[in-house]
């Protein structure tokens, strides 16, 4: 089994034209991804997946990989579908999907996805990560997506509003979820067939339509929170955190 990291990232943003090539620090953004991934055990390869000859004329320029996909797809799992076939990989080969807005990834992460899959082959059908949300301004903002999950942490629902809902109190820890997915070049091919889901389409949240179709997703708790880039004003916060780190 090879273990390929694959980053999905596309020029066109409602709220961020040309979000990949965001300069923090100076360097594009997409690089800032592509190197932070770089250092997680267990990687056979990475690479990006895009559309936009930019990105790939940048993305090479610093000695990456990429796979140019079709411009008209739904999802970033789409997009990583596209790639994982052009790529010729096998059914049980394992894919690590990084969103190309997160330029502060922790490593560790990505290591847990890898482990969980070897430690639990075959109990599951994707798996992702959550973390603890520690401020309360994310708890009720629809940019952060929370998660619940069971006594076994598989997940039992996504949404942008609080979950679960404390009749009586507010006492109680709310998870965050963070848009890391690991899964296999077969789901991966399977997921990309099924149609768009109901509260998938409600919610825009593209891991609903797994859940939907009965598909057994698996929680890692992270100890690393990732600050995603979705508006220009997010580029700052990042340049804040790595002064910091």
């Amino acid at each position: 089994m090879s273990v390929i990291l694959v980053i999905p990232a596309r020029y066109g943003s409602s709220r961020f034209p040309g979000k990949p090539l965001a300069l923090i620090n100076g360097k594009p953004m997409i690089q800032h991804v592509c190197e932070r991934a770089a250092l997680a055990k267990g990687l056979d390869s990475i690479y990006v997946a895009t559309d936009d000859d930019r990105i790939k004329n940048v993305v090479e320029g610093f000695g990456g990989k990429v796979v140019m996909t079709h411009p008209d797809l739904a999802s970033g799992t789409d997009r990583i579908n596209d790639a994982i076939n052009q790529l010729k990989l096998a059914d049980d080969d394992l894919i690590i999907n990084v969103q190309g807005d997160q330029p502060l990834i922790d490593p560790i992460t990505i290591e847990q996805l890898i482990t969980l899959f070897q430690r639990h082959p075959n109990e599951f059908d994707m798996a992702t990560l959550a973390v603890e949300i520690t401020n309360p301004a994310e708890i009720n903002s629809p940019m952060h997506v929370k998660v619940v999950f069971d006594n076994s942490f598989n997940a039992l629902y996504f949404s942008r509003s609080k979950i679960p809902y404390g009749r009586d109190t507010d006492d109680y820890p709310v998870y965050k979820h963070l848009g890391i997915y690991a899964y296999s070049k077969k789901f991966i091919n399977t997921y990309a067939a099924l149609p768009l889901g109901r509260l998938e389409n409600l919610e825009k949240l593209e891991q609903l339509r797994a859940l939907e179709n009965g598909y057994k997703i698996k929680l890692a708790i992270s100890a690393f929170d990732s600050t995603e880039v979705d508006t220009p004003e997010d580029i700052r916060k990042c340049e804040l955190r790595l002064a910091v780190d």
